[in-house]
């Protein structure tokens, strides 16, 4: 592979607000067990803006610390790939933390695709980078506080009660030889795209309410039951199937692989997926002290996993994500 046809992972960087909602927090509030809580739904803590840090004050902040030592006018691009609630309706954040961390000859732009976005966007990137001359450093950056929008008596959305509050922000620069992005793999079942909204907000709805009350700005699920039904059978496989074939585009086997950076799963369904690779937890990472920070997650999994010298120098890593909608996503990447 030749270096101009090269883009590695410079630094991965993350934040999280100091305000925790822990097991006993969640369990008192939604009625469901702390035992539930902790062992089925995978929660121990999680992670709680302030009501007056929003989605950019978090993405700035993962943002400045993936930059650090870089001067910001050296980034060609910055985009946003995190969650769709941000912190207003129809707005731009890219281009607010590029203004904030004074990256001011950058373009800037937004990917979104739920909670997989930030996996896919790597290579969305790579190609953006390989394709264009002028494009050599780019910073992606996701940020989540979409514990605002989880109501916890409201049992239909208890599969969201895992929801978590960070940012994570990565500098990709074309060139660069170690953490390698290689190939990614999706699959798409647009079967569920109504499964999972907040449905008092969107054109829909624009007509319907002269004013909106809190519960209809919540994230909601449509029909609990149909969606398990349907979706039970299929997830397991979808996120072993784009494992193994993001690995394969990228020139390995399945057998290659060193260690999973997944999205927030509870440990049981997490380690069906190790098994299924002759995998074991020492190969990824349990996000029970996070939550599922929407896009984040497999970000953040990687920094955990290098302070517990999980991920080596030479590993194959392969960043797992999933979104509503229904997308499942890996992309591969060789580390070191």
């Amino acid at each position: 592979m030749a270096k101009n046809d090269i883009v590695g992972i410079k630094k991965i960087s993350m934040y999280v607000p100091q305000g925790i909602h822990d097991s006993k927090y969640i369990a008192e509030k939604s009625g469901i067990p702390r035992d539930v809580i902790e062992n089925k739904f995978g929660i121990l803590k999680k992670h709680k803006a302030a009501p007056n840090e929003q989605v950019s004050d978090m993405a700035v902040k993962a943002a400045l610390k993936a930059i650090e030592g870089i001067d910001p006018m050296d980034l060609d691009l910055v985009v946003y790939c995190g969650s769709e609630y941000k912190d207003y309706y129809l707005f731009n954040l890219a281009a607010r933390v590029q203004d904030v961390i004074g990256a001011k000859n950058a373009n800037a732009f937004e990917i979104h695709s739920l909670c997989s976005a930030g996996v896919l966007s790597l290579n969305v990137l790579k190609s953006m980078m390989l394709s264009n001359p002028d494009i050599n450093r780019v910073l992606l950056v996701t940020s989540s506080k979409e514990t605002d929008l989880i109501n916890y008596e409201n049992q239909r959305s208890r599969f969201m009660f895992n929801f978590g509050d960070g940012a994570a922000a990565a500098l990709l620069v074309k060139g660069y030889e170690c953490n390698k992005i290689l190939s990614t793999h999706m699959i798409t079942d647009g079967d569920f795209a109504y499964d999972v909204a907040s449905y008092g907000i969107g054109s829909i709805s624009y007509y319907k309410y002269s004013v909106l009350d809190y519960d209809l700005r919540n994230l909601d699920v449509r029909n609990p039951k149909s969606m398990k039904e349907r979706l039970d059978p299929v997830t397991l496989d979808n996120f072993c199937d784009v494992i193994e074939k993001s690995v394969e585009k990228s020139g390995y086997r399945t057998e290659d692989i060193d260690f999973i950076a997944p999205i927030f799963m509870k440990r049981s369904i997490l380690n069906h997926i190790l098994d299924r690779f002759n995998l074991t937890e020492e190969n990824s990472f349990v996000l029970e002290n996070y939550g599922h920070c929407q896009s984040a997650d497999a970000y953040i999994s990687i920094l955990e996993a290098q302070k517990l010298n999980r991920i080596k120098k030479g590993d194959l890593v392969v960043m797992l994500g999933a979104g509503t909608g229904y997308t499942w996503a890996a992309t591969t990447v060789k580390w070191g």
